[in-house]
């Protein structure tokens, strides 16, 4: 009986450590600059802002991890026991949305997440100037990017465009912004302004439309009909003439002697 209770106790201390172990883990808590919970942080562009980690309820040293997104960030040594700081600098539009999770080290469910929400005016690209065929269709393509999402309209010549319900259509997502025209006429040359619009600023980008001659249109049928024929003439005149070619390079009789 004795040594059924040793045994007993020795492999019951192994799991009491464990549950010690995870109560103590469980006990541990987190901040990021003063939240104990995920939470969304807004800023503007700026030269840099930092996040800074904090070990709560420990009793010894404990390890902390930071991640951008999925990818783990490189601290330096002395950057990583109970405090941790990391600084995003210089803080930009590609920084919308990203995700820093500060983690502990021995147990990477006790962490805390904030996310940047960037803000920032609108900024405008796309190609400024567009030829196209008189009677084809067309579309003016304005990326715009900003936060908080923004208002666009267009302008044509600095006017308001009147917008045809059988000739032109709008398509707009966060990020862009286009102007399809169908089947293009000559007064449709001219200066499209697109016009974004949010409470940080205002953004605008021209668009030079030119409006080509139409070409006109052969039939490849007929074309290609007129190749075929050419190309068989050819050969029936140098097989014609196949006889006199081979004259030119056939090598004189040499004279018998007597």
């Amino acid at each position: 009986m004795v040594q059924r209770s040793s045994l007993a106790l020795s492999h019951g201390v192994p799991v009491l450590a464990v549950s010690f172990l995870a109560c103590v883990a469980t006990g541990l808590e987190l901040s990021v600059n003063n939240h104990a919970a995920d939470f969304t942080l807004s800023t503007g562009l700026s030269p840099a802002i930092s996040l800074s980690c904090l070990v709560h309820n420990s009793s010894q040293p404990e390890e902390l991890l930071w991640y951008r997104g999925a990818g783990q960030v490189d601290l330096k040594d002395g950057n990583k026991v109970n405090v941790s700081n990391i600084c995003i600098s210089p803080v930009n539009e590609s920084d919308n949305g990203v995700t820093f999770t500060c983690r502990l080290a021995r147990d990477k469910a006790v962490q805390v997440a904030v996310t940047l929400d960037v803000q920032f005016p609108p900024q405008l690209s796309g190609e400024e100037t567009l030829h196209v065929e008189e009677e084809k269709d067309v579309t003016l393509t304005c990326n715009s990017k900003s936060n908080p999402q923004a208002q666009s309209t267009w302008l044509k010549d600095n006017q308001s465009l009147t917008l045809q319900q059988s000739r032109h259509k709008l398509y707009q997502t966060s990020e862009v912004f286009q102007l399809s025209i169908t089947k293009v006429q000559k007064s449709d040359n001219g200066t499209y302004t697109c016009v974004v619009e949010s409470r940080l600023g205002n953004g605008t980008r021209d668009f030079h439309l030119i409006v080509e001659d139409k070409k006109p249109v052969f039939p490849k049928e007929a074309v290609i009909a007129a190749i075929v024929v050419v190309t068989i003439t050819i050969l029936f005149g140098i097989v014609a003439q196949r006889e006199k070619f081979l004259k030119c390079f056939k090598k004189p009789k040499e004279t018998a002697l007597r």
